[in-house]
């Protein structure tokens, strides 16, 4: 019988269309097609969010933006997008990837570009964060796919790496649904730690002057963090939504995006809960919050600094890239996610001298591809 070739995945196809067998490095044309690409995606939803605020834009920024350098900067990266996919379809022999960027460029000037009036309206209950995502894009890639490019630990891994289709779905997601993420995360969080909450002890976290409070939410949080990182492992019912995490076979910066809606609730929950309980200020929050959102992301990245002193007192991407190794060394280690003295305490600290894992990923098993298959991955039986 003859055997019939497995279908494509969304990845492959793809390769397929934008690759044509030629080199990427500076002055192929792939390079500049694919941020022609991505920018005129990003102006693309930022236009949108023009047009539809309300809808779109996260009413705690709406009302923060200097609108008319977000104009300006939309106008500039539409010509640097059109500039880009112009200079990829000069230099590649397919030209798919300079059309793609100027289709998406002429959508976003189609549009009204910078340009469009904001509609008047009361504000919608039900919003997206598409704004967030444009700027989490913006901000986070600026940082680490330079940073991954100049030091990095597997410098032949490449920024599309098997997998990166899903992660970035993920960090689609997780930007998008800002709201449903505060809703399910922050209002139970706030309401249960209010009702849990000593006055006394509210009253003397809040004499402490705000980067104590600050430097003591960290280790607070990270002692939650590892509590609740440890039953995800050890109990059978929290591994199946956690292994949606340790499902990345590759680890870059948007490795750590793919964390499973339920995960990211009951984590997070679980982790601000103290520090309302606490009563630290909302300062102190603020900061751990930001900390957390760049930390979370650089302890993932495919970067190897080399600073051993460093790497015992604040989690550095080999201390958690140990976490995610398939090596049989590697299994139920290194559960906090900022300061590896917690896990000294409790037994589960791992750091080879000079190693790095080979591998990652889930022994014998491998997760379906894209973020609504892998959403409901864990409700499956077997």
């Amino acid at each position: 019988m003859e055997r019939v070739p497995a279908p494509l995945s969304a990845e492959q196809r793809l390769a397929r269309l934008f690759d044509d067998g030629r080199p990427r490095h500076v002055g192929t044309g792939w390079i500049s097609g694919v941020l022609g690409i991505v920018l005129g995606l990003l102006a693309l939803f930022a236009v949108l969010c023009l047009h539809f605020p309300h809808y779109l834009t996260l009413p705690e920024l709406r009302s923060a933006y200097p609108l008319g350098w977000v104009r300006l900067a939309i106008d500039l990266g539409l010509l640097a997008a059109m500039a880009l996919a112009g200079l990829s379809m000069l230099l590649r022999r397919r030209k798919a990837l300079g059309v793609a960027g100027l289709a998406l460029a002429g959508a976003a000037l189609a549009l009204g570009a910078g340009g469009v009036a904001i509609p008047r309206g009361q504000a919608s209950a039900i919003y997206l964060g598409l704004d967030w995502f444009v700027l989490g894009v913006l901000t986070t890639a600026a940082i680490f796919v330079p940073l991954e490019r100049a030091f990095a630990l597997r410098r032949q891994q490449g920024a599309f790496r098997r997998g990166w289709l899903t992660d970035t779905q993920y960090f689609f997601a997780s930007h998008v649904l800002a709201q449903v993420m505060s809703v399910a995360v922050l209002a139970p969080a706030v309401a249960v730690g209010e009702a849990l909450a000593v006055p006394q002890a509210q009253a003397a976290v809040r004499s402490l002057p705000v980067v104590v409070q600050f430097a003591a939410a960290v280790l607070v949080a990270d002692l939650a963090q590892y509590g609740v990182h440890r039953a995800f492992h050890a109990v059978p019912a929290l591994w199946r939504f956690h292994k949606v995490h340790h499902s990345v076979e590759v680890m870059d910066w948007l490795a750590g995006s793919r964390l499973h809606l339920v995960d990211v609730i009951v984590t997070r929950g679980l982790v601000l809960l103290p520090l309302v309980v606490l009563g630290f200020d909302t300062a102190a929050v603020y900061a751990y919050l930001a900390l957390v959102s760049f930390h979370a992301v650089f302890i993932h990245a495919n970067f190897a600094p080399r600073r051993g002193w460093l790497e015992r007192w604040i989690a550095m991407p080999r201390f958690h890239h140990w976490h995610h190794g398939a090596e049989a060394e590697a299994r139920d280690v290194n559960f906090a996610v900022h300061l590896p003295m917690i896990d000294r305490w409790f037994g589960t600290y791992h750091m080879p001298d000079g190693r790095w894992p080979q591998s990652y990923g889930l022994a014998g098993e491998r997760a379906p591809e894209g973020w609504v298959r892998q959403l409901v991955w864990p409700l499956r039986k077997g």
